[in-house]
């Protein structure tokens, strides 16, 4: 964690800082950054996209707003959702090596993804619904749909979130998760509505194309953003089919409806945040700045298993370290740190180092992503399509993105995840957690072809970790290593891993009310333990 130690530090006791504190100067600094005023503004439609150029680099975390960059997202993300969903570790031993990998849960690590997303982002998404609504109808639309993006994420890591109250002047009531969703699916008929009546009535005219940093080159228009809010809502209705089936069942075919506008299928329909504007990719300045982005043995066990062609992709191999003492020959493997140990050393520093860099785009969905969806739901009856050949094309568009070959051989692969060996000390090595294969069954039950359905998401949406941990959290797959030290003091369950991640110490210090309102809506306890309410433990009725 580069330059930020003391910072850090000192939010594990104090939290993080106020709203109030974060808002103060939005307007003065839109203003500073932009170089002009408004009405030079609205002649060219900045004034009313500078709050969503800013809202598409908040949903992956990297504006800055005078603190600096990258550091925000490795404690929004990278030490959190990256970390639980089996993607990465970082080799430094964090408080002498008591830190979220042993479920000594950081407050300051996990309370910045609700503070960093109110104090900045949210703010804007306000703005650009104020300024668009009865002008820029198509603008408007893509506020809503970035907002269900930006804040699903941010419910699916807490639970209850201020979503639909967020900013009104009769106080910010919270929303129960359940109560989220619904608003969520609510906001992306309007912005698909708003999007089609924009046009209906501007049928030549794709206004926001330079402003678009989400479309990949040659789809920058409305109807690719059409499409990004039927997969997103499928993703959202996928997440419910056990708590709420018949909500998912309804959203499901809304998005599938052949009117809807299609969703993401091919090659490149690939939702990213672009660096070609500016943007820099945090999760590659953490790893090739920074040095600090680590295979984690839970991928490592599965990649290396079935023999994966993307490992090399993802992952560059060991190098080693002059002069240590290792237990096992792994310099030039793919090797992972396993979480859960509380090492208090850096010997891991020589482990296989992540691909990702700077300009890397920040993929936030992907086709294999929407047919893996798509295998599910057809799994559980809410379509008519064929979950193998759904769960094929999802493998087969992962490989197309990443360039790999071998497809064919891979999804007829009996290949099973491998062992962990640890390098230095033997006392970690440990049996595979799973054991499915990439190869369907169509014989299998449903659990297994669940598990096999999900263990291939997993894979393909590295390395978005927060999406892969709600998805891991929601159906148990991919089955990931228990920790060998817990210092969760009993809250959190070894077997199952952390559940979602607590109210941060500052809402309880600067606005008891509205945390006992947070508190309420949880209807359970405020820890790292309680399960969201899409979270049944149980993956069919």
């Amino acid at each position: 964690m580069k330059n930020n130690i003391t910072y850090i530090a000192g939010l594990l006791l104090s939290g993080m800082i106020g709203f109030s504190s974060c808002t103060d100067s939005f307007e003065s600094y839109n203003t500073n950054e932009a170089g002009f005023n408004n009405e030079s503004k609205k002649q060219d439609f900045n004034y009313y996209t500078i709050p969503l150029s800013i809202v598409q680099q908040g949903v992956y975390f990297n504006y800055d707003w005078g603190s600096g960059k990258n550091w925000t997202f490795q404690t929004m993300q990278n030490l959190g959702s990256d970390l639980f969903s089996g993607y990465v570790h970082d080799f430094n031993p964090f408080n002498d090596g008591k830190n979220n990998s042993t479920y000594y849960m950081m407050d300051g690590w996990n309370g910045s993804s609700w503070d960093n997303t109110y104090g900045y982002i949210m703010p804007e998404v306000q703005k650009s619904e104020q300024i668009n609504e009865n002008i820029n109808w198509g603008f408007y639309g893509i506020t809503k749909i970035l907002k269900v993006e930006l804040m699903h994420r941010i419910s699916d890591l807490y639970g209850p979130i201020i979503y639909t109250q967020f900013g009104s002047k009769t106080g910010s009531k919270p929303d129960t998760q359940k109560e989220a969703y619904t608003a969520f699916f609510k906001d992306l008929d309007e912005g698909i509505a708003k999007i089609r009546k924009f046009v209906t009535d501007n049928p030549n005219m794709e206004n926001f194309a330079s402003f678009d940093v989400f479309m990949p080159e040659g789809k920058k228009n409305y109807a690719q953003w059409i499409k990004f809010a039927n997969s997103l809502r499928l993703r959202l209705a996928i997440r419910l089919s056990v708590v709420d089936p018949g909500t998912a069942a309804i959203e499901v075919e809304k998005a599938m409806d052949p009117d809807a506008g299609g969703l993401l299928e091919v090659n490149n329909d690939i939702v990213a945040v672009s660096t070609a504007l500016g943007f820099t990719n945090p999760f590659g300045e953490i790893n090739k700045g920074w040095g600090e982005v680590f295979l984690n043995a839970n991928l490592e066990s599965y990649m290396k298993g079935y023999e994966d062609p993307r490992l090399e992709k993802y992952f560059v191999k060991a190098e080693g370290m002059k002069g240590e003492t290792s237990v096992i020959n792994y310099a030039g493997t793919y090797k992972g740190i396993r979480p859960g140990t509380g090492f208090s050393h850096k010997n891991y520093a020589g482990h296989s180092k992540s691909t990702i860099t700077q300009t890397t785009s920040a993929v936030l969905m992907t086709p294999a992503e929407i047919w893996f969806l798509r295998a599910e739901a057809a799994l559980r009856k809410f379509t008519s399509e064929d979950p193998k050949d759904c769960y094929e094309k999802g493998v087969r568009a992962s490989f197309a993105q990443w360039g790999a070959d071998g497809a064919d051989k891979f999804l007829a692969s009996d290949n099973a995840p491998a062992d962990y060996k640890d390098a230095f000390n033997a006392e970690y090595n440990v049996k595979a957690a799973g054991t499915i294969t990439p190869k369907w069954d169509a014989n299998a039950d449903p659990d297994v072809k669940l598990e096999r359905i999900i263990t291939q998401k997993w894979l393909a949406m590295f390395p978005e970790g927060c999406e892969a941990w709600a998805e891991q959290r929601r159906t148990g797959f991919p089955k990931l290593f228990e920790v060998m030290v817990n210092q969760s003091g009993g809250t959190v369950d070894s077997k199952i891993g952390p559940r979602r991640l607590n109210f941060f110490v500052s809402i309880k210090t600067t606005n008891p009310e509205q945390y006992q309102q947070l508190v309420d809506a949880l209807d359970g306890v405020d820890n790292c333990g309680t399960r969201l309410w899409w979270d049944t433990g149980r993956n069919f009725q």
